[in-house]
């Protein structure tokens, strides 16, 4: 879950939360307006499973210019959901080139951050995150903006520098009725003009997957002392439940998105591949990370950020 100064929720948003609040008062501000766009989007999502935010040339300019390096430590700064718990534990092996810090601005105004990966695409440009950090589910209004990927992000260094989001998609259920909690982003090149994971490499990411076996899972948790500012990590073996996967796992909010890699080598922090993304916990003192099975819908996503 992406984490601000002004929530201090432990748990991720779970599928079941609908903050539809903005959504509703645009909705009654213009009646005509909005049960004609309503009657538009239920016929979309007849026809298209996934639904796709766009950001312009000047938005993307702009999002870069706004996450400085004073922006970023305030940020990390403005939420302490505690001590970081006795299963995640900080990453000291080679530094993770794929998974970095996706800063961006919320629905409700206010500075924040989530986990993503980067990963193999046709575009060389994609990038794997939760939905819930893209927009509020169950909303169509409630949308993030001003979104920048930093890979191998630490302690404030960007090594490969930001990449700019320039569209972000999501299973359209999601925006609907908050459920399958995946994302897939495009990001721009870099300040240099090289592609993303002609930059930091990408890792492969599968679909329709049995459930079980080891799990790593990583994200910048806002639990202090490390406060978003250094990558964590726990493993676990993933078990059906809910209707999602679950491991063993206590990072906490800032961690959403952030990668399940089966077959990953913790020793040389190498191979992996994307099952999944930090999606929810079991509890405000967690104990579990539930993360979506992706099938055909995830696929359908996925496809749509590579370009396909």
């Amino acid at each position: 879950m992406p984490e601000t100064a002004t929530s201090r929720t432990r748990t991720l948003r779970r599928r079941a939360t609908g903050l539809a609040v903005a959504g509703t008062a645009l909705a009654l501000a213009a009646p005509v307006q909005a049960a004609a766009l309503a009657g538009q989007q239920a016929s979309a999502a007849q026809a298209d499973p996934v639904s796709v935010l766009k950001y312009t040339a000047k938005e993307r300019k702009d999002a870069l210019a706004y996450w400085t390096p004073a922006r970023i430590k305030a940020v990390g700064k403005s939420v302490d959901l505690g001590p970081t718990g006795p299963k995640a534990k900080p990453w000291r092996g080679p530094t993770l080139k794929t998974v970095g810090r996706l800063f961006f601005v919320n629905a409700s105004g206010a500075d924040t951050w989530c986990t993503a990966t980067a990963v193999k695409s046709a575009n060389r440009s994609a990038v794997m995150t939760a939905a819930h950090c893209v927009r509020r589910g169950s909303s169509p209004y409630n949308t993030n903006m001003s979104m920048v990927f930093v890979p191998a992000y630490h302690k404030g260094k960007k090594p490969y520098g930001a990449f700019a989001v320039r569209q972000a998609a999501t299973p359209r259920s999601w925006e609907t009725d908050s459920a399958n909690d995946m994302a897939a982003l495009t990001v721009d090149a870099g300040k240099n003009g090289k592609k993303l994971t002609d930059a930091v490499g990408g890792q492969a990411v599968a679909f329709n997957r049995p459930v079980g076996g080891t799990v790593s899972a990583f994200g910048y948790s806002a639990t202090r002392p490390q406060r978003g500012e250094e990558l964590l990590g726990c493993t676990g073996t993933a078990k059906k439940e809910h209707g999602q996967q679950a491991i063993s796992c206590d990072m906490s909010g800032g961690s959403s998105g952030g990668p399940w890699l089966a077959g990953f080598d913790t020793t040389t922090g190498k191979g992996g591949v994307l099952i999944s993304v930090n999606s929810a916990l079991d509890s405000l003192t967690p104990t579990k990370m539930y993360g979506e099975v992706w099938k055909a819908t995830a696929k359908k996503v996925y496809d749509r950020a590579q370009g396909r």
